[in-house]
């Protein structure tokens, strides 16, 4: 079976809300990756070639330490295991990786081997020239045992691990094969970006991200169709033993692929800058989301939309949560019905994402038991003043305390639902409490908007907004009704700024 429909937003703003709790091993080869900017004005009186000025240089971890520095970025914790030289490039990237706040107890540095390292020079952001340093070596006995040592010392602190193969020798010679064993036995799952055209290497793996190109490559024939590519990667399932294969197809999005279903995520359309670390990121973030509980379309649907975005990014790129929150609402709209109703960890990382997008963000809030033209009035108006409009919901047991045993008519549940649907609500995050006063600080929205029968003085969390640089908007009302009732025009108040 073959499915193209997306998987519904609110699992997968879970599953991000639980990165911070897992911990990742990382197993691969290391690189230094050097990042050199200038201007050509001449050719070179030596010979028919420019000359680049440089203008300044940076430095970020490549390969195995971009998956680590993206699941850093993401607020998870990495634990990288490899081999590097004793040589510049090697003490950079320890000491990045020391800075970075991963645990780098696994990682050796040896004498006689190359700290693989890869220099791109760049003129008016237009790469002209790349200058790799690197040695194809595989790991000696010693520093095999070595390796597999701190492996085993780390994986029991690991819920998923990472096998990163860029071919420079640290998966080499069986290696591979021997971490996918020990996985397998400890339970746990294990993901690997591979290299090269024999997958046996691989085999027994949970699950292997190659790109389209690579896909072919690994069968011996080019594959660009969807069959196509259900076909390649059902037979690299059937012959190595995969749970299932994930495919990166640039343009065209992912498709995940078991042995007997098959879906299929459209990307999202997104200007290219640079390409660098995209396949790092993808990884890094499907491992998170496997490990917080995303089933693997999910995962995908999750590790689709991060690199859409590093995509964007020039250089090595990685990526934060509120950024990976950001594409996924502009991957499925401001407003998808059930689909807004987020708890507030949630909703604070949309607003996160929202204000960085540099979109003005509004807040109101109620307990809209009985839906009625009043209601619709004020929040249209109240999505007038803003970009993106969240609405705080008093949920049933705090309904309760403010109007009687009799209250609410409908659920929170019902209640939520049809909030969301409105064209007007952005988001609707339901709280315990009898005011919102939590929610405003957690939110710190830009516009606080209530009915014209408060006062800015008796607004709550007035205060909190107007201090952090917001407004308040008064909603003046027609005479005689409640803040429930119709609107007339808008007025502003209290602003700080």
């Amino acid at each position: 079976m073959i499915k193209h429909n997306p998987p519904s937003p609110e699992p997968l703003h879970r599953a991000i809300a639980r990165f911070g709790d897992v911990a990742v091993l990382v197993v691969g080869d290391i690189i230094l990756d050097r990042f050199v900017n200038g201007v050509i004005e001449r050719i070179s009186p030596e010979a028919p070639i420019p000359v680049l000025h440089g203008r300044g240089e940076t430095s970020a971890m490549g390969g195995a330490g971009n998956v680590v520095a993206n699941i850093i970025s993401l607020g998870a914790r990495a634990i990288p295991v490899s081999v590097m030289g004793t040589d510049t490039a090697g003490d950079s990237l320890l000491r990045m990786l020391g800075e970075l706040g991963a645990d780098t107890a696994g990682l050796a540095q040896q004498g006689g081997r190359m700290t693989s390292s890869k220099s791109r020079f760049s003129a008016l952001n237009q790469q002209v020239l790349r200058f790799d340093e690197e040695e194809i070596k595989p790991l000696g006995e010693t520093e095999r045992a070595g390796l597999i040592r701190h492996f085993r010392a780390a994986l029991a602190a690991a819920d998923i691990v990472i096998l990163s193969d860029y071919g420079k020798g640290i998966l080499l010679d069986g290696v591979a094969a021997e971490l996918i064993a020990i996985c397998r036995e400890a339970g746990k799952p294990v993901l690997v970006d591979p290299k090269g055209r024999d997958y046996a290497r691989y085999a027994g793996a949970t699950a292997i991200t190659p790109n389209r190109k690579e896909l072919g490559e690994a069968v011996g024939h080019p594959v660009f169709a969807d069959d196509e590519i259900v076909a390649a990667a059902r037979e690299l399932i059937s012959a190595h033993g995969f749970d299932f294969v994930v495919a990166t197809r640039s343009e065209k999005g992912m498709s995940v692929v078991g042995p007997d279903e098959a879906s299929h995520i459209a990307t999202q359309a997104r200007e290219v800058f640079d390409v660098s670390g995209a396949g790092d990121t993808v990884i890094a973030t499907f491992a998170l989301a496997l490990a917080s509980g995303a089933d693997p379309v999910a995962a995908a649907s999750i590790a689709n939309a991060a690199g859409g975005v590093v995509v964007g990014k020039r250089g090595t790129a990685r990526l934060t949560v509120e950024e990976l929150t950001g594409a996924l609402l502009r991957s499925h709209g401001p407003t998808a019905h059930k689909d807004a109703i987020l708890d507030a960890a949630s909703a604070a990382r949309m607003v996160a994402a929202w204000k960085e997008e540099g979109l003005s963000v509004g807040f109101t809030n109620g307990c809209f038991d009985i839906l009625h033209a009043g209601h619709v009035s004020l929040l249209h108006a109240a999505r007038s003043q803003c970009d993106r409009l969240v609405l705080g919901l008093n949920s049933d047991a705090s309904v309760r305390r403010l109007k009687g045993p009799g209250r609410p008519v409908n659920d929170q549940h019902d209640r939520a639902c049809v909030l969301a649907a409105l064209a007007s609500v952005d988001a609707v995050v339901v709280f315990e409490e009898d005011t919102p006063l939590a929610l405003i600080e957690a939110l710190l929205p830009d516009i606080l908007v209530k009915g014209a029968d408060y006062t800015i003085e008796t607004v709550v969390g007035a205060d909190v907004v107007q201090k952090a640089g917001g407004r308040v908007v008064l909603v003046d009302l027609v005479a005689g009704k409640s803040t429930t009732g119709t609107i007339g025009k808008l007025r502003a108040g209290g602003s700080t700024n």
